[in-house]
């Protein structure tokens, strides 16, 4: 039986196949400027936003099924996680990529692949965790790091928090590229390196998989990789399932794409409901988070929020039915409502989710947090130790 590695790393950028993808907004524009301007102008991380960038490395060999499946029941958990955390009481912006690796259907000598840059497309990233499968092939974890931490668009700001999580369960120090090189280097760009063993700690430890996060500066876990998640029902959870129906609503779409971007947002809330139903409620409170859920590049309301005269430019022929025929006074109106909607129902999903969490602590301590081993809740730890050291708090 071929064995895997799961290789985590989340990070944000847009969820392409081909970093070429990539919006022009997303690349660095550089410049020079007279040297009394420069001198003037205040601390480049002052005037930056913060971001959160989590790589997810996943292995897709034959037996990392149950690790992949973690994946994708803890990825809206995992998000939530991140949403909590403030700098200077300031919410970051959160991107995620993924990566693919050990799979001999991957078209590369190292045999990895990414499957989505650093993005805030959500919607993009649970598409592409959906589509993985799995076969047989070599795990080679120096090399997939070394392409995530290189290749990905990793934020210049030092205050941004950027962590790469890879999982796997065969020797570290496998491959061409020298591990400890590698995360050295991912290191100097201020890379943690995380790494998550699917086997016994002792196992792990034999393996280099601590090692390899020692040199990261990153955190090592272990976990049960064929475990299932638990999941627990709450008081709450039919009410926030209504709200979300109420969110989509919410959305408009534009451009010649728009209604199939819409029609993914509508089939990645089934793929979650498909995992569990606590799962689609971990969804929809990621939804409500808007330094997290962002579709400015579908939805007018998101887009009217970053670019306020894009109503004023947007074009007929790329407005849905419902707004075809309307003056750009009326669309105006129609956006606003629909915005002030959106606000309302995403603070009544604050508020119960704060109540479905109380109860879910309190349940966990009644079992004495029996679900702690598997993929969402080791990130889960790293991520706040991680982000306490670095000045983030939640």
């Amino acid at each position: 039986m071929n064995t895997k590695i799961v290789t985590l790393v989340l990070g944000t950028a847009f969820l392409t196949a081909n970093v070429s993808n990539l919006s022009c907004e997303d690349k660095a524009i550089h410049r020079k400027e007279p040297k009394s301007l420069i001198q003037t102008k205040p601390s480049d991380h002052l005037l930056k936003e913060n971001k959160i960038q989590v790589a997810l490395l996943l292995d897709t060999s034959n037996s990392m099924d149950g690790l992949i499946d973690q994946a994708k029941s803890r990825l809206w958990n995992i998000v939530n996680t991140l949403t909590t955390l403030k700098y200077n009481g300031k919410a970051p912006q959160v991107e995620i990529a993924l990566y693919e690796y050990g799979n001999d259907g991957l078209r590369d000598e190292n045999y990895i692949r990414q499957v989505a840059p650093l993005t805030q497309n959500l919607d993009l990233i649970s598409e592409k965790l959906f589509a993985l499968r799995t076969n047989g092939g070599s795990e080679y974890c120096g090399a997939v790091i070394r392409d995530a931490s290189t290749n990905l668009n990793w934020d210049g700001n030092e205050k941004s928090m950027k962590l790469i999580y890879i999982a796997g369960n065969e020797p570290f120090n496998q491959g061409r590229f020298n591990y400890k090189e590698v995360i050295s280097n991912a290191k100097k760009k201020n890379i943690y390196t995380n790494t998550i063993f699917c086997g016994s700690r002792d196992e792990g430890i034999e393996m280099l998989w601590q090692n390899g996060a020692s040199l990261g500066d990153g955190k090592y876990f272990n976990i049960d990789s064929d475990r299932k998640v638990i999941y627990i029902e709450t008081p709450y959870d039919v009410r926030i399932s209504e709200c979300n129906t109420k969110l989509n609503d919410t959305y408009i779409y534009y451009g010649t794409r728009g209604s199939e971007f819409k029609n993914k947002q509508v089939a990645q809330d089934k793929n979650a409901e498909i995992q569990s139903v606590s799962n689609a409620v971990e969804r929809t409170v990621a939804k409500s988070k808007k330094n997290a859920y962002k579709n400015d590049h579908w939805d007018l309301v998101d887009r009217a929020e970053k670019d306020a005269n894009f109503l004023s430019t947007v074009k007929a022929e790329e407005l849905p039915s419902e707004l075809k025929g309307k003056s750009k006074e009326e669309i105006k109106k129609a956006i606003a409502q629909k915005s002030a909607e959106r606000d309302k129902i995403q603070k009544e999903i604050e508020v119960l989710s704060k109540k479905r969490q109380s109860f879910i602590d309190a349940e966990m301590k009644k079992r004495g947090g029996s679900d702690s081993d598997d993929l969402g809740k080791a990130i889960e730890k790293s991520v706040l130790e991680l982000a306490k050291k670095n000045g983030y708090r939640s």
